[in-house]
């Protein structure tokens, strides 16, 4: 039998024989996870960062065009449902980091993240890096650096009680009552009506034609390098690739790893050219589309996946009416609905980071490094929570560097698999 040279064209032809109400329904609700309240992650980064709204608009289109473009290109070709978008730790990371540093050194410092990962993933190194750096000690810092949206649901409940309180009251009233509309959805829905009732939206801050994406003109600084690439670079194999990896092994695919990573490498690149942070393998949305709920024949979900990126793209398309709307939106409105997004991945996250009894000094500096928002030589709090983390364990906890390799991975795998 010859092998054949046209595996993308021959699995786009069998998409319309996949398509059932189970992977549409799976597909579309990694859309609707994907476009609601991560999208303002972004948004609100983007505002605190003090970008334009063609910067933003820029940032979303690139994320999640180039997210469903690979996402699609790979479920296709591979038959797999695996799924493309972007980091949401990664996202919360640069958020922080455009405090300090200009749009275009940022821009820069994405380019370079998604040269990382593709070196990392046609060397085959990235196994070596991961050993030096725990896992426990990235979820800490991850989890450290995404604390400020769990604590924004409370700053929001002070300062516009009735806004933000009919956002949590619907996320906890629509968790409660239905799985079939993702409780997020109900908290915007919710908190967006009584914003206009109250007259929060600042209507002139609306504009039905929307922006247009643009090129980012990108500058290179060390400092960014250091401070954005290297945490992000590691955020996206070890918080998004591997618990896609992990995912779909548990459903019994054989993922195409190599590949996975290498293409979220070019990923990186071509999204960092509008000012996208990534664009990468979905660790969430795989985790959607691989489901039970996906269909009941493991080799038609990877349409979940198809119809997830129709959507997305779509969504980045129109990226700039979006960001019209959000724009237009009360800041405790904003920061409430992130926060609430952000909760299934900071437990997660948590969980992860403090499962196991190993390096767990390690961790705990890792995290409060994170979270303190220190910003030593112009480099970042993520950046000094990886090095002091694993500093502090390797004195402390040296021990658990001498763990066999098998138990390393096993603990990075489980791990990594609860995140997202």
């Amino acid at each position: 039998m010859k092998p054949n040279k046209r595996p993308f064209m021959e699995g786009l032809k069998e998409i319309p024989r996949h398509l059932t109400i189970k992977t549409v329904s799976a597909g579309t609700l990694a859309a609707v996870f994907g476009c609601t309240g991560p999208a303002l992650i972004i948004i609100g980064g983007a505002q605190n960062g003090s970008l334009t709204n063609v910067q933003t608009a820029s940032w979303l289109f690139s994320v999640y065009f180039f997210g469903a473009v690979l996402g699609i290109f790979l479920s296709v070709k591979y038959r797999q449902p695996i799924a493309g978008a972007w980091s949401i730790p990664g996202a919360v990371l640069v958020a922080a980091a455009l405090k300090n540093y200009p749009f275009s050194e940022a821009v820069g410092a994405f380019f370079v993240a998604g040269i990382i990962v593709f070196i990392l993933g046609i060397s085959g190194l990235i196994g070596k890096v991961m050993e030096w750096i725990p896992v426990p000690i990235v979820m800490g810092m991850i989890a450290g650096a995404m604390i400020k949206f769990g604590v924004g649901i409370v700053t929001s409940l002070e300062s516009a009680p009735i806004i933000a309180g009919s956002a949590l009251a619907a996320y906890l009233l629509s968790s409660r009552m239905t799985a079939k509309i993702p409780p997020i959805l109900s908290a915007l829905l919710a908190s967006s009506l009584i914003a206009a009732l109250v007259g929060q939206f600042q209507t002139k801050e609306l504009s039905i034609g929307g922006v247009v994406p643009q090129l980012a003109g990108p500058s290179f600084s060390l400092d960014a390098i250091i401070s954005i690439s290297i945490p992000l670079a590691l955020l996206v194999i070890g918080a998004e690739n591997a618990q896609a990896t992990g995912v779909l092994m548990a459903q019994g695919y054989r993922p195409p790893v190599n590949e996975m990573t290498v293409i979220s490498g070019v990923g990186g690149m071509v999204a960092s050219l509008f000012g996208g942070h990534n664009a990468n393998i979905a660790g969430p949305m795989t985790a959607i589309c691989a489901s039970d709920e996906a269909g009941d024949k493991k080799e038609s979900r990877y349409a979940a996946v198809f119809v997830n990126g129709i959507l997305f793209g779509l969504f980045g398309l129109s990226a700039g009416i979006a960001v019209s709307f959000v724009a237009a939106m009360p800041e405790a409105l904003i920061g409430t609905v992130a926060g609430l997004a952000m909760i299934g991945v900071l437990v997660n996250t948590f969980q992860a980071a403090f499962q196991d009894r190993r390096f767990q000094v390690g961790t705990f500096f890792a995290l409060v490094i994170a979270m303190s928002g220190v910003n030593f030589l112009k480099i970042s709090s993520p950046f000094w929570a990886l090095v002091g983390g694993v500093i502090v364990s390797y004195i402390l906890e040296k021990n658990d560097f001498n763990a066999s390799k098998s138990g390393r991975g096993e603990e990075s795998g489980d791990a990594l698999e609860a995140v997202g």
